[in-house]
């Protein structure tokens, strides 16, 4: 079972070619919503998708995530990653 790596590193906006990557290790990373910095604990993959899916409608990371924080109704870990795997589906 894997653990939490906690980087606490600011999400960047550019997608890791390291394949070595293991997709389902969950990394926390700094975001900021409304001015205020927080941490977003998410598995590679959703990061890797996040990415794409904001750098697709021209756009940051945090600005995304700004986005889905304004309509989200539980916790923004889980809305994250709904939103990914909805935006996944529909493509």
């Amino acid at each position: 079972m894997h653990g939490i790596v906690h980087e606490f590193a600011p999400v960047e906006d550019t997608v890791s070619t390291d394949t070595s990557v293991d997709p389902s290790e969950i990394k926390k990373r700094s975001v900021v919503i409304a001015g205020h910095r927080t941490s977003v604990s998410l598995e590679n993959i959703f990061w890797e998708r996040l990415r794409d899916l904001a750098a697709n409608r021209s756009l940051s990371v945090n600005q995304l995530v700004s986005e889905i924080d304004s309509k989200r109704t539980g916790n923004l870990s889980s809305a994250i990653r709904t939103y990914v795997l909805t935006a996944s589906l529909v493509a």
